[in-house]
């Protein structure tokens, strides 16, 4: 039996479903992440052909660079995906997730550009950039 999760954001306009594997959890410390959402991202993702979305008309998108875009609920705000251009995955936030979520923490990545009023205490793997098996853009510090 194939694996399904669901999600949506804070007011319901924008819901969607998963279908297969997750990849595990990374947060992302980036600046614009962490202008985006306060703190940073925590996101999985899954290959486009395995999420449907509904209610799409609600989804903003913002490209934030060349390399990428962040969709967001246009009505409540809440952020929901992030998606390199040309990619066949789309990053979904882990929040969004419905309860209970079987997602797992995998990595922290953008740790350069980490938020000076917290600290990571956790085990996980850090890296100052992306990682090997996470492909983002290579942002500027304090962008």
């Amino acid at each position: 039996m194939t694996k399904e999760s669901n999600g949506s954001c804070l007011c319901g306009a924008v819901r969607f479903r998963t279908r297969g594997a997750l990849r595990g959890v990374v947060y992302c410390h980036c600046s614009q992440c962490r202008k985006q959402t306060g703190l940073y991202y925590a996101a999985t993702d899954v290959d486009v052909s395995n999420v449907v979305i509904e209610g799409e008309g609600n989804i903003t998108w913002y490209a934030a660079s060349d390399f990428a875009k962040r969709g967001f609920c246009r009505t409540c705000g809440s952020a929901l995906f992030w998606k390199r251009n040309d990619a066949d995955k789309i990053s979904i936030l882990a929040g969004a997730f419905d309860l209970p979520s079987g997602l797992t923490a995998e990595s922290h990545i953008f740790v350069a550009d980490r938020g000076d009023f917290y600290a990571i205490a956790d085990e996980l793997p850090q890296h100052a950039l992306g990682s090997p098996s996470v492909v983002v853009a290579q942002t500027r510090r304090n962008e």
